[in-house]
């Protein structure tokens, strides 16, 4: 074999073994909100208003320390419930951000620096926030592909936790299979696109923005380990540059793009992707150093 396509496997092996256990954990939440969590208990966590769903949606993301593979099961089970797609999406797009693992990674990897905790939690917490808004005025349905029935008869505790066990194998192996296409293409990515190639085209403010966005979708590294390889591109890009990097590559990335593909309708994660880009930029640059 090529050194090549070594490093390609090795790079592919390395991506699944970093997202398993974090998509295993989404499921297994994903399981247990389809056990335990009704329809009632959610109606009175989310407000009512838009505005104030969109909020505490983007914050509820904090609890769960799902990766942004495991959180796309979480969210679609959200959906399921009644949580209405202007508040399921920011939840997802913040998750993977806001939750302490990642905080506490992003600060180690930091050299123990708060500055960019809280720019990187910020930063999402605001995008995630817009994105919800425009949401909620553009579309009025849920734009995912079959409709996720749930049902509401009621069932023994026994019933309730084989359902569910049932349901966590289903969603892993259902989840699982795009996660393999996601990271193979990822892996290629990393193999034959150079990050010093993609380092050159990027030196102006909003290039050098768009180029660490470019390559946080590209690397697609799980959220609680991505601060680390974004701190070694201090010495090539600014700040700000590096939270865009931060902040878009856990809210899209090659692989949680095919997992969106698999639940929602293609329009829709295509002008999704649209608004996170959007967003993601300007309050990056926004961010004056």
């Amino acid at each position: 074999m090529s050194n090549s396509l070594l490093q390609m496997n090795t790079i592919f092996i390395s991506i699944l073994i970093e997202a398993l256990p974090f998509i295993l954990l989404g499921v297994i939440v994903s399981g247990i909100i389809e056990m335990f969590v009704t329809d009632e208990m959610l109606a009175k966590v989310i407000p009512k208003n838009k505005v104030g769903a969109i909020v505490v949606a983007s914050v509820i993301g904090a609890l769960f320390p799902a990766c942004e593979c495991g959180i796309i099961p979480i969210t679609r089970r959200l959906m399921a419930k009644g949580v209405p797609l202007y508040a399921a999406i920011p939840f997802m797009l913040t998750g993977p951000i806001i939750n302490p693992v990642v905080l506490f990674s992003t600060y180690a990897a930091f050299g123990n620096n708060w500055n960019m905790v809280i720019e990187r939690a910020s930063v999402a917490f605001l995008v995630s926030v817009c994105v919800g808004i425009v949401l909620s005025i553009q579309f009025k349905t849920t734009q995912v592909r079959h409709d996720m029935h749930v049902h509401h008869h009621e069932k023994t505790f026994g019933k309730k936790v084989v359902h569910g066990l049932q349901h966590i194998i289903d969603e892993f192996f259902s989840v699982g299979k795009f996660l393999i296409i996601g990271a193979l293409i990822a892996a290629g990515m990393q193999t034959f696109v150079k990050t010093a190639f993609l380092t050159s085209l990027g030196q102006g403010p909003v290039s050098s923005h768009l180029v660490m966005m470019g390559l946080a979708y590209v690397l697609s590294i799980c959220s609680s380990a991505d601060a680390f390889i974004a701190s070694s591109f201090r010495s090539s890009f600014n700040e700000s540059a590096i939270i865009a990097f931060l902040v878009f590559g856990p809210m899209f990335d090659i692989k949680n793009t095919m997992m969106m593909f698999s639940q929602f309708k293609t329009k829709f994660v295509f002008i999704l992707l649209g608004y996170v880009v959007v967003f993601v930029l300007i309050f990056s640059l926004l961010l004056v150093h």
